[in-house]
């Protein structure tokens, strides 16, 4: 069957989230609103999106989140929107459950991060202390975060200067692993679980409880080639996801994995929430530009949202948007391809 793009991908949050509770409606599931605090851009009420199918007390569970790092969720919700006109038939003691846009300020805003700059893919640490910075990332704030509107810098000539002192692979761990001392700075893992993050693992806790087997599937893009992705796993994980879900499971850790070593990871919640539970979380990563292109897109728009107008009409956004998100039916149509075939897979695991 050919996929059509334009049917799932969506314009902006607000679109996205009508369309994904619309679908939930007609499909005959069960929508958990999670309302957090903050608002969208002509104040609109925002919201985690919880579409449930299936028993109430399920012992396997198949959870697809999307969208933990707000402008990355346009990918995640098409899959997710994908998957909610085809719905899975499931056992009788079995639940699909679909997380649509864990940051919905994120994407309503065209953020990475949260309402509080925190970076909710570093936020999830269960009983670690939110403290600590990479030491090289002390050094390198006045370049990451520079305290002053976008503007012309040099960039990308300091950046390849880096890249050769450093090295790619040290130089990337040091600015992205995650930090907890600079709370306008980029990769903020905040200061304690954020509200939205909090009010998940509670739902997660709640819902769960009588779980034994859960397969978790979170959606990303900035990361690895171009329009291919890969199937980021824990190392701990790796030679049982390696043989559920084939070649394109690579330990986040591996020097010649495209990821990085990070702290509090959002996919570590569910492994909180059901500790009893077997748990097997798969990082789903599309590529879409090379990582300096991807930081710069990034610096710039933190920029702006720190020491300039922070609206969305500006330049910064729109390149941030295009950066995660690029407008390229190729693209959408491998997003929607491939999402589609790591689904089929998971169900046949559970």
């Amino acid at each position: 069957m050919t996929l059509s793009p334009k049917k799932f991908f969506s314009p902006d949050y607000f679109a996205a989230r009508d369309r994904c509770r619309e679908l939930v409606r007609t499909g005959g599931g069960r929508l958990e609103t999670i309302s957090i605090d903050a608002k969208g851009p002509k104040n609109e009420d925002l919201s985690i999106d919880i579409a449930w199918f299936g028993v109430a007390s399920p012992r396997r569970v198949l959870l697809h989140s999307s969208g933990v790092h707000g402008v990355e969720g346009f990918a995640g919700s098409a899959i997710q929107l994908q998957l909610l006109t085809d719905l899975p038939r499931l056992s009788k003691d079995s639940a699909l459950v679909i997380v649509h846009v864990l940051n919905p300020y994120g994407m309503a805003w065209l953020r990475r991060f949260n309402e509080n700059n925190v970076d909710l893919n570093r936020n999830f640490l269960g009983n670690d202390a939110y403290i600590g910075v990479p030491p090289a990332y002390a050094q390198l704030d006045r370049f990451l975060n520079p305290q002053t509107p976008p503007a012309s810098d040099l960039f990308t000539l300091k950046a390849g200067w880096l890249i050769l002192r450093h090295g790619m692979p040290a130089l990337k761990q040091a600015v992205v692993g995650g930090q907890y001392e600079y709370p306008k700075g980029l990769f903020f893992g905040g200061k304690h679980l954020e509200q939205g993050p909090r009010k998940y693992k509670s739902f997660l806790t709640q819902h769960l409880a009588d779980a034994e087997r859960i397969i978790v599937l979170d959606v990303h893009t900035g990361l690895g080639k171009y329009a291919e992705d890969t199937l980021l796993a824990e190392e701990k994980d790796y030679d049982t996801l390696h043989a559920m879900f084939g070649e394109r499971v690579a330990p986040s850790n591996a020097e010649e994995s495209p990821a990085y070593r990070i702290r509090g990871a959002a996919n570590g919640v569910v492994f909180q929430a059901v500790p009893k539970a077997n748990v097997f979380a798969v990082t789903q990563e599309f590529g879409t530009y090379g990582p300096t292109r991807v930081l710069h897109a990034l610096r710039e728009e933190n920029r702006w949202h720190h020491y300039g107008g922070g609206t969305l009409g500006h330049p910064t956004k729109q390149i941030l948007k295009e950066t995660f998100y690029p407008q390229d039916e190729t693209w959408r149509g491998r997003v929607l391809r491939r999402g589609k075939e790591l689904l089929v897979q998971a169900l046949s695991h559970l």
